[in-house]
């Protein structure tokens, strides 16, 4: 029997949920900012409570405040997210992989693009404080850090799929993606340099680019056949 062209199910990311998740993601995002940008008094209340208690707390224990910073600095920074991408498609091109590795870093570009234009277009002030633990800079919505944590962390848990991984590797990735993801929001709002509706904006404006990436791979429809490459490279299944 003839080797059928179809990839196989495990390597294929399910399109309902990524041509779902997009939209709806990009609408609850469109939704909180629109309230945001409108003053809706009882979410703008919210997001001062939370964050003027998270804020006392920082103030009154220094040696977790001390952690959160270094979580927010280093480990869960922009910065660091995005030199895993880097290592990841550097990895991805050295196997031969490279459209994914293309389709990653477009992904990774199109999402700080985004992020980039809709904290000069908002323009949003962030917390102030006459006792700060931390301080950051440029405009608050959405979160940069909790935008670009969920980002990477589902390209990457879209490449695990992808790539066929065991069912280990793709719980790992989803576990360590939500510690991160959680953490990060967590961190921005304690440290008292975001307010909850930001961090909430960027996971879901992360969320929507990576699954629209996922979903426009899916329907890139079937490749046209062509010879096979020979060679010590062999040919690139993707």
């Amino acid at each position: 029997m003839a080797p059928s062209s179809r990839r196989s199910s495990p390597r294929s990311f399910p399109r309902s949920f990524p041509c779902l998740a997009a939209p709806l993601c990009t609408a609850a995002a469109a939704v909180l900012t629109v309230l945001v940008l409108a003053g809706w008094d009882p979410l703008l209340d919210l997001d001062a409570r939370v964050t003027a208690e998270l804020h006392r707390t920082a103030v009154d224990e220094p040696g977790w405040t001390r952690l959160n910073r270094v979580l927010t600095d280093w480990v869960w920074d922009p910065w660091t997210m995005r030199a895993v991408l880097v290592v990841t498609v550097v990895w991805l091109v050295l196997r031969g992989v490279r459209r994914p590795a293309l389709w990653l870093s477009a992904a990774a570009i199109a999402g700080t693009a985004l992020q980039q234009a809709l904290k000069a277009l908002l323009d949003r002030d962030r917390p102030r404080w006459s006792d700060p633990v931390d301080s950051a800079g440029f405009a608050a919505l959405p979160s940069g850090h909790a935008m670009t944590a969920a980002l990477t962390c589902g390209l990457l848990l879209w490449l695990a799929q992808l790539r066929g991984a065991g069912r280990p590797v793709r719980l790992a990735v989803a576990w360590v993606g939500a510690v991160s993801v959680t953490g990060v929001g967590f961190t921005r709002v304690y440290l008292g340099v975001h307010w909850p509706t930001d961090v909430v904006v960027g996971w879901l404006l992360g969320f929507a680019v990576a699954a629209a990436a996922a979903a426009l791979w899916s329907g890139r429809g079937p490749r046209p056949p062509r010879p096979e490459r020979r060679g010590p490279g062999g040919s690139d299944p993707w």
